[in-house]
């Protein structure tokens, strides 16, 4: 959507009410109600909407919308799908516990068993390192949705934006 599409199109509503799962367990992004075709001629200037939780920060301050805004979105689902929290809880504990020290332990949702293979553990820490980097507050530290998808689909892939938490 983003790097594919000629303008690119951003959903403007990444959220766990927007994600629908096939058969296969496969997600697949629905509800382009909101979404916007950006013009690279234009300010791009918006309205907030959204689900509260998932709206990137820079929203609030400056109404302009981008990708980076999508990524931000992007970042919030994954960590709550690994977490299990709400966003608003989710975001207060990560900006406790970051200065406090971030453990594997500390993030997992505690209804989910724990990984006993330690190839399934550096698995999830990697894609919450990419979903951390995805939350960045500067927009223009988060990577791109392709940085994303490599990062992701890709073992040996390194963002380069962010090492947070100890494999």
């Amino acid at each position: 959507m983003h790097q594919d599409c000629s303008p690119p199109i951003v959903h403007r509503d990444i959220s766990s009410n927007n994600i629908l799962l096939n058969s296969e367990v496969e997600g697949s992004v629905a509800d382009f109600g909101v979404a916007r075709l950006l013009d690279p001629d234009r300010s791009n200037q918006t309205v907030i909407v959204g689900t509260l939780g998932y709206i990137a920060p820079e929203l609030a301050y400056n109404m302009v919308v981008t990708e980076k805004c999508d990524v931000y979105s992007f970042g919030v689902l994954a960590l709550e799908t690994i977490g299990g929290k709400h966003p608003r809880d989710l975001l207060s504990f990560l900006s406790y516990s970051i200065g406090h020290g971030t453990t594997f332990e500390s993030i997992l949702d505690k209804r989910l068993p724990y990984p006993t293979d330690k190839s399934i553990e550096k698995e999830i820490m990697r894609v919450c390192n990419v979903a951390l980097a995805c939350i960045l507050t500067n927009p223009m530290r988060r990577p791109t949705m392709r940085n994303v998808s490599q990062g992701l689909s890709c073992p040996g892939h390194y963002l380069g934006y962010l090492q947070a938490l100890p494999y």
